[in-house]
């Protein structure tokens, strides 16, 4: 299978095609469906991908669909975008999830985390206005923002279908 390559607001992705699982787990995002590993050994679901099982150290696996649904677990608030066309879209947040699949396996403080930016639901980085509203605790669905033919970036918005906290713990602004 070739590598993937494309353009994301200025900045080039590549998936290298001698990298495997990330290969894999890419095709199935341009698909706009989210699969994990899951170890045919212990059962456990893995992420990110790779090529042995970090519970059991099993080399054998399959990939399941997953539902990508979750609770913001942490959360970066950049100001000061690096990449041009980043600087256009500040404030934005880059979100560590905690996928509602598998919380609390193998310990009760262990949680399959998945990272993304904050977007609208069609994928496009979330407003200032937007970025107020989330914060740890906040409830997201994952949606998929496309790069190229064969690649997709899985992102997080806002599940407006779920009960949401009533003030979502943010850091304090200095």
């Amino acid at each position: 299978m070739p590598g993937l390559k494309g353009d994301y607001l200025g900045m080039t992705l590549t998936v290298s095609e001698l990298d495997i699982e990330n290969t894999e787990y890419f095709r199935h995002c341009a698909a706009h469906d989210f699969h994990l590993q899951q170890c045919t050994g212990c059962g456990l679901l893995r992420y990110p991908p790779g090529a042995a099982c970090h519970n059991c150290g099993s080399l054998e696996s399959r990939w399941v669909p997953v539902e990508g649904k979750g609770t913001v677990h942490s959360y970066s608030e950049v100001h000061h975008g690096i990449q041009p066309a980043f600087k256009e879209r500040t404030p934005y947040l880059i979100l560590l999830v905690d996928l509602d699949t598998q919380k609390g396996k193998p310990g009760p403080e262990h949680a399959l985390r998945v990272g993304g930016n904050l977007v609208t639901p069609n994928g496009v980085l979330a407003p200032p206005e937007l970025v107020k509203r989330v914060g740890i605790g906040s409830r997201m669905k994952m949606v998929f923002a496309d790069v190229t033919d064969g690649l997709s970036l899985p992102q997080w918005t806002l599940d407006e279908e779920a009960k949401q906290p009533a003030r979502p713990w943010r850091y304090p602004k200095e």
